[in-house]
């Protein structure tokens, strides 16, 4: 096993010394500090299953296709509270709204979720440890501050926040409060990573380039709801771009950790994690559809999302499953809170250039993403609106 990992790192850094080459002036290159063999990192293959790992070897189980959270800063193990707030929650039967939703659908953008996505997409690679991850991170807020502003929420009570790590890179959370604390969080993660070496290119297209722009786009609709923007909402709504997804759910689970030492009351968490790729569902004669993960979430929550889609899709679920800390959701589930997570197919027929240079724009459906801001957005909208 070693020497196949020696002769792994050995291609890997051949190949970044070729990347160095041909682009020189994009490649980030690891400082002493930064080096992926001095550290060893605490990771949870599955509830209560640790080890100690090098970052190398971090992303060889990544290659394999193994999932893990690093629980190295916060040392707490799945499930850290076995006392689920999901418990008393009774989320509607069906969807209510329809009439402001729809309105709000007419103006979701896909020419916006292209342009956002070509933006992030032109950073170097959004890989956590390294500077353009930072850049990368800094640039989002912008983009989200612009919208907000916009839609003029900050003269009422929004807020856009840098939630700090340790590890440089940013999560980000934009908050809209509504008439009560009961919180209702959307996510996707803001980082990509290339699994043969980290600091190669990584445009990280689909994962999770296009859950970033989808629910950026679901709340740029959002905000044309003059009761989202004036606060007067049932709930409040924040939206969360986790850095480090990729590393072992390292933002996510940060910010829950935080969440639940200060008692925050969060009623709903659905991640958005790769939203864009359906070629292989179509190749394999399948209809194209969403597809709702029925592992290691909220049943209850997930159920209310099989109506959100049902009613503001234009295309069925598809029930699969993607194993232990497959996403951000996870971290979520992890500290009590109940959640969902929709991807963008069968888990069997997701994009398998993910982690790669070949991660690209090219390969995705907007009409597809379209469907996932739609679902986003009458997510958002009916749990706002719901009394709890």
């Amino acid at each position: 096993m070693r020497s196949l990992q020696l002769l792994v790192t050995s291609l890997a850094a051949s190949a970044f010394a070729r990347s160095v080459e041909t682009h020189s002036q994009h490649a980030i290159i690891p400082q002493d500090d930064q080096s992926s063999t001095e550290e060893l990192f605490l990771i949870e293959l599955s509830p209560g299953e640790t080890r100690w790992v090098e970052e190398d070897e971090k992303w060889e189980l990544m290659r394999n296709g193994v999932k893990f959270m690093d629980i190295t800063e916060t040392k707490d193990t799945y499930p850290y509270t076995e006392v689920s707030q999901s418990a008393a929650i009774v989320y509607p039967s069906k969807p209510k709204h329809m009439d402001e939703v729809k309105a709000l659908t007419k103006t979701l953008d896909k020419d916006n979720m292209r342009k956002h996505l070509e933006g992030l997409t032109s950073f170097h690679t959004r890989y956590y440890r390294s500077q353009t991850g930072i850049d990368a991170a800094l640039w989002l807020h912008d983009q989200i501050k612009e919208v907000i502003e916009a839609s003029g929420a900050f003269n009422y009570s929004a807020s856009l926040n840098l939630f700090p790590h340790s590890w440089g890179q940013s999560s980000i959370i934009a908050r809209f409060p509504g008439r009560t604390n009961h919180t209702i969080v959307i996510g996707a993660h803001l980082d990509s990573v290339n699994m043969f070496f980290p600091y190669l290119r990584a445009p990280g297209a689909d994962d999770d380039g296009s859950g970033t722009v989808t629910i950026l786009e679901a709340m740029t609709a959002l905000l044309q709801s003059d009761k989202i923007v004036n606060g007067s909402s049932e709930n409040t709504i924040e939206f969360h771009w986790y850095s480090a997804e990729e590393g072992g759910l390292l933002g996510s689970q940060a910010i829950f950790k935080s969440y639940s030492e200060e008692g925050k009351d969060i009623k709903a968490m659905i991640q958005q994690d790769m939203t864009g790729y359906i070629e292989q569902t179509l190749a394999h004669g399948k209809p194209e559809s969403v597809g709702v993960i029925t592992d290691f979430v909220d049943p209850a929550l997930t159920k209310f999302v099989e109506g959100i889609i049902t009613v503001y899709c234009d295309i069925p679920y598809t029930l699969t499953k993607c194993g232990y800390a497959c996403s951000d959701h996870a971290s979520a589930s992890k500290y009590g809170y109940p959640s969902a997570f929709v991807i963008e197919s069968d888990f069997e027929y997701s994009d398998k250039k993910i982690h790669t240079t070949d991660d690209l724009i090219k390969y995705l459906s907007f009409d597809h993403m379209l469907q996932h801001a739609k679902m986003t957005l009458g997510f958002a909208y009916e749990a706002a609106m719901a009394k709890f």
